[in-house]
């Protein structure tokens, strides 16, 4: 899945302020200001450009980079008044009455946005009356996003029912939010009460969440700078593989991984890296007959050993 939209508007609007102020910005300096890769900084900067009060080409935001900084041309005392076309005003009125349903959005927020959305509607005319017809409503994560955001900003715990893919189950459990932040998917990183130590929270396995009247108290902790990404195995990592059949190629989605070769039966062969390789027996219990690791050959071995005492213990053999 995407970025979250709610997160990547949120961040691009906040390139536009970032980069104005701060002409000839490095690229690596502002993807790590933003928690972002390169290339994903990259990936905006080419959106950027397209983006303006109207598709005039004077009205563009002008941004270029050679791949290694950033340029802002437009000039400072651009002052034109925004005149909004058909479209334009109903396309904004829906998202504005959108945005304002969504679950956990702060109330004075909520009240401001209600505010700019009456005036805008007096301004559009028979456009906005028009627009009242049309409606978006937001996945789920879109809800849970908003609730994460009011805890931060409140500084108040949250408390989470969470789906653990490597467990295949849900845990409850009370968490002290840090930050949220963007690395392919939207994550929130947090001081979790449960295992007293910090833990990142994938937005779209939140299945359940709730604000807590606690007040929020995680420790003093240094911010991981993320842009090499979430997970970052060290080279010195032992290397795996793992062999995964078409029903296992969700392994690539959630495991970190150097690369993933296609198989003849349309599955793939993963190589990756960790710090504990044995943790993966896990890994490959839960694929079954739908994966195995193929190397190192002492943890495929482990690997095996494992299943077989499973199926032992359930009267089978491997």
């Amino acid at each position: 899945m995407a970025t979250n939209a709610i997160d990547q508007t949120r961040r691009m609007l906040s390139l536009v302020t970032y980069l104005r102020e701060r002409p000839g910005a490095h690229v690596q300096d502002v993807a790590r200001a933003f928690g972002i890769t390169e290339d994903e900084l990259i990936s905006d900067l080419d959106v950027l450009p397209m983006c303006g009060t109207s598709f005039r080409g004077g009205d563009l935001l002008d941004i270029d980079t050679d791949g290694d900084r950033i340029w802002w041309h437009n000039p400072d005392d651009v002052a034109a008044p925004l005149r909004l076309a058909a479209d334009e005003a109903t396309a904004l009125l829906v998202a504005a009455r959108a945005v304002a349903t969504l679950p956990g959005l702060r109330e004075s927020d909520r009240q401001a946005l209600v505010r700019a959305t009456a005036k805008l509607e007096t301004a559009a005319g028979e456009v906005g009356a028009a627009s009242s017809r049309l409606s978006v409503t937001f996945e789920s994560e879109g809800g849970v996003f908003a609730d994460v955001d009011r805890a931060i900003s409140e500084r108040r715990r949250l408390w989470l029912r969470y789906y653990s893919p490597a467990r295949d189950e849900l845990t409850e459990r009370e968490v002290d939010p840090i930050r949220l932040f963007a690395v392919g998917h939207t994550y929130l990183e947090g001081w979790c009460r449960l295992t007293e130590a910090r833990r990142t929270f994938r937005l779209d396995r939140v299945a359940e969440i709730r604000l807590l009247d606690a007040p929020s108290a995680p420790p003093e902790l240094e911010l991981r700078d993320l842009s090499e990404g979430l997970v970052q195995p060290a080279a010195e990592d032992p290397e795996v593989v793992v062999e995964v059949g078409p029903g296992g190629r969700w392994v690539a989605e959630y495991y970190p991984h150097d690369r993933a070769e296609e198989l003849p039966d349309g599955g793939l062969r993963i190589t990756l890296r960790t710090p504990d390789p044995a943790s993966l027996r896990r890994l490959a219990l839960r694929l079954g007959g739908e994966g195995r690791i193929t190397s190192p050959p002492a943890l495929a071995e482990s690997a095996r050993e494992a299943a077989r005492e499973a199926l032992a213990a359930y009267g089978g053999t491997l």
